[in-house]
Order: structure tokens, then C-alpha cells, then sequence
């Protein structure tokens, strides 16, 4: 049997740090959605039981490092089906970028297995399981655009965002999530940001989308690597409606709500970052 299917990447609308857990990770609410940036990942079974995933890019680990080989295995020990599988990966997202590639990837492997080998799981039954593999892994089996709370697995769908351009920027450098909620200090206020957005989403008011992006690690990587603040502002100078890093970085998104604000984003940015694209949002009518 073959089937392929693509992996979204995902930007932070709001990244809100709200305690430290007794097991070391943060109590986060986050706003997330997709984008139409997307690894492609081609299945094919295998009558010998073996798992072997292959990537397009060979410095990117293929065994048991790997989130989409986690997923794979996971499903297999834990229904113990006899089948293998073959998993090639074509990466379009970049590495270690703050966008979810891995986790997406991890996601659409639960999902395509769930149908290939006929477990019958429910999308809340995978993304529990995706929620042991990697935090931002639970959202990626939803997809869409959610609210995601406790250490990220926790989600609840919601409406997709207005419509708009995002350019997206990645410096030539990879963050580690680890080391920057190390870092991270929680604010103490007493409103929030996630809440203010989750707002703006259900009135469609993009202004106000713009208005309110947050994401609490932003300054700690800031400030750890000046190129990502250079490319924010660089960003901001070329004329989007709003920027924010997504994640924990290093990559950088600006909101354009008009396609001949694109092309005058994108070559600015272009002559000052190698890593630069230009998508849409996902929505449910895409």
C-alpha cells in the first residue's frame, strides 16, 4: 500500500509561559495555526516489519532520534501489527526553526498509520500519543488553528484566523527549545495574551490579530541571538502589518494582509536572510 500526505509547519499567534511544572516543562496557553509550508511524507508497507524512514536531507538523523520514526515505532510496540513501514520525507520546513516540522511530521506518520494499518484511533486518541513523542505534536495531529494549554498537549479547535500573506525568516542557526525556557522567567500579569487573540479570531478582526501577537521566549532568544532581532526589525522596516517569532525561534513571521505588500517584504528580506518564504494561512477552506 502507498499514500502520501503533506506535514504543515505552524507559527505562534501567542506564546504565554503561565508556571513552572514539577516536571521540569513550563505551563504554557498558546494560540497556534498553519501555514502552507509543508514536508511531504510518501508511505509504503513493508511484509518484513521493519521500520526505515529516509530523508531528503542527510543530515537529519533517521533512526531512533527521529520524531517520525518515534511515531512509527510507537504505534507498531503498541498494537504489535506485523507490518513495516517505508517513510520517505522530503523537507521544505526548516530545522530546528521553531515552525514544528519535526512534530508535524511525527503527527502525519500517527495519522497515516492509523489509517494504513487499521487501528480505528480517534484524532483525541492520536494526539495523546503524540503528546509523549513532543509537545507540539498533539496540535499537529489536529491541525488547523487551536488553543493549545498544560505543556501544549491540551488542545481545543478554533476558528481558522482572517485570511492573510505570512513571510516567514529563518537565520542560518538553530535554537534549542530546552535551553531557552531554561532562560525563560514567568511573567507575572494579570491578563492574557492567548486570550486576547482567541478573542480577535472568533470577530475575524485581523487589525486586532496584529495588534495583540505575544510570545513570551521572544525576548530571551532576542537576546541570545541578535541576528533573529536584526531580522525582526528588518522585517518591520519592509513593511508588514505585525511580526513575532514563533516558538522558541529562530524563525521570524510578519503578517501581510495584501499580495503587493509580498513581493516588497520578501526581497527585502531576501538580500539579508537565505532561508525566506512566502505562504498563506491555512483555513478549513483550503
Amino acid at each position: 500500500m502507498k499514500c502520501s500526505l503533506k506535514a504543515p509547519a505552524k507559527i505562534n499567534l501567542s506564546l504565554d509561559v503561565i508556571a513552572k511544572r514539577p516536571d521540569g516543562y513550563h505551563e504554557v496557553e498558546m494560540i497556534m495555526t498553519e501555514v502552507d509550508l509543508a514536508d511531504r511524507l510518501d508511505f509504503v508497507t513493508r511484509d518484513d516489519g521493519e521500520i526505515v524512514v529516509e530523508m531528503s536531507e542527510g543530515f537529519i538523523p533517521q533512526d531512533t532520534r527521529n520524531l517520525a520514526y518515534q511515531a512509527a515505532q510507537l504505534l507498531k510496540s503498541k498494537f504489535q501489527t506485523s507490518e513495516g513501514v517505508h517513510i520517505y520525507i522530503k523537507k521544505n520546513i526548516p530545522v530546528a526553526a521553531g515552525l514544528a516540522g519535526g512534530s508535524s511530521d511525527a503527527a502525519t506518520v500517527l495519522r497515516a498509520l492509523n489509517e494504513i494499518w487499521g487501528l480505528s484511533l480517534s484524532m483525541e486518541e492520536l494526539a495523546e500519543l503524540g503528546a509523549t513523542i513532543g509537545s507540539d505534536v498533539a496540535f499537529c495531529v489536529h491541525g488547523g488553528t487551536a488553543k493549545a494549554t498544560g505543556r501544549g498537549e491540551k488542545i481545543e479547535k478554533l476558528p481558522a484566523p482572517p485570511p492573510c500573506w505570512v513571510i516567514l525568516a529563518k537565520p542560518p542557526i538553530g535554537v534549542s527549545t530546552g535551553d531557552i525556557y531554561s532562560q525563560i522567567s514567568v511573567p507575572n500579569r494579570s491578563y492574557s495574551p492567548a486570550s486576547e487573540i482567541e478573542d480577535a479570531i472568533y470577530a475575524k478582526d485581523y487589525a486586532r490579530i496584529c495588534n495583540h501577537l505575544h510570545n513570551d521566549l521572544e525576548t530571551v532568544t532576542l537576546a541570545l541571538y541578535p541576528e533573529v532581532r536584526r531580522i525582526k526589525k528588518r522585517m518591520i522596516e519592509s513593511g508588514v502589518d505585525a511580526a513575532l517569532m514563533s516558538g522558541s525561534g529562530p524563525t521570524v513571521f510578519g503578517l501581510v494582509k495584501h499580495e503587493n505588500q509580498v513581493n516588497r517584504v520578501y526581497n527585502a528580506l531576501r538580500g539579508f536572510c537565505e532561508h525566506v518564504y512566502a505562504v498563506r494561512l491555512l483555513t478549513e477552506t483550503c
